[in-house]
């Protein structure tokens, strides 16, 4: 038996919002030399449940598939589908973030799902675990982890950059979603981080061992073997080809998306008009010259809006 982890990120770029880090974990019935061919029969087979979410849900196309994977996954892990924010991060193991949003009342008033008819991915769910099963696979876990504004700034003010706030919350994530006990050796998968090639100095730190073998640091894959904590870590460029990834993927962006519903009705109740915004840098700064009387109006600091990237 092998343990497959498999993490990505949405909302890296953008000035609104929070950056979104998920984590899926897998138990495949075979050696770890084995486990990629194995999950990517099982995805073959079931004519991939789970794809990169770019693919899945591009400028306001493809909501329903993103929710219908997301939640059929969470469906597959936890035995239910959430029906609300509250019980979508209690599914995921989301904990409680630092630096809550401005938008946090509208947050905790969606409901679910948004588009996905509830009875529709009940059934797909169960399709998928079944021809998971037939090959070996069960999804175990789907876990994420929300960095809002206020809680990236002040890390950025702590001497972080960008590119370790994701890989300390991904390296946090993936180590807390793996079972106290191992029940095998266990292989993470990660989308690279930015233009980050070098993780031993990350991964050492964070599984607390000196020993962490090398094994590629290229332009596009670098790979590290940690003996005392059982594991190998692999950064790969295009990883969300694998579908652990994916599903990391699908997951991170359901979590962000909903977090950009919330944000847009809440400030779009207070100042009529105003556009809805995906927050990325351009259109960022259009909503912050639209948004600036009413944020101040709210005394709302600009730190718990806007993210200084």
């Amino acid at each position: 038996m092998t343990l497959v982890v498999g993490t990505d990120e949405a909302g890296y770029g953008p000035n609104l919002g929070p950056l979104v880090v998920a984590a899926t974990l897998w138990d495949v019935a075979g050696p770890a030399a084995e486990a990629e061919a194995i999950l990517a029969a099982a995805s073959a087979a079931l004519d991939d449940p789970w794809r990169d979410s770019k693919q899945v849900y591009r400028g306001g196309s493809g909501w329903a598939a993103l929710e219908h994977g997301a939640l059929a996954a969470l469906t597959i892990a936890t035995g239910a589908a959430p029906a609300d924010w509250r019980s979508l991060v209690a599914a995921g193991a989301v904990p409680e973030a630092a630096g809550e949003p401005p938008e946090r009342d509208t947050l905790e008033a969606l409901t679910l799902p948004r588009a996905a008819p509830a009875h529709e991915t009940a059934a797909r769910a169960g399709v998928i675990a079944a021809g998971l099963a037939a090959h070996g696979v069960r999804l175990v876990a789907v876990h994420g982890r929300i960095v809002q504004p206020a809680q990236f700034n002040r890390l950025l003010g702590s001497g972080l950059n960008k590119s370790d706030i994701l890989s300390q919350t991904t390296l946090e994530l993936a180590a807390g979603i793996l079972p106290a006990v191992p029940r095998g050796p266990a292989v993470i998968w990660c989308d690279r981080h930015g233009g980050r090639r070098r993780y031993a100095a990350l991964l050492a730190a964070q599984f607390e061992t000196a020993v962490v073998h090398v094994l590629a640091e290229t332009a596009g894959h670098s790979a590290y073997e940690l003996p005392a904590a059982g594991c190998r870590f692999e950064f790969t460029v295009g990883g969300e080809g694998r579908m652990p990834v994916a599903l990391a993927s699908m997951t991170a962006k359901y979590l962000r998306e909903l977090s950009m519903l919330a944000f847009n009705a809440h400030w779009s109740a207070r100042i009529p008009g105003l556009r809805e915004t995906a927050g990325y840098p351009v259109d960022a700064a259009r909503w912050r010259g639209e948004a600036e009387a009413a944020v101040r109006v709210a005394a709302v600091p600009w730190e718990s809006v806007w993210r200084r990237v």
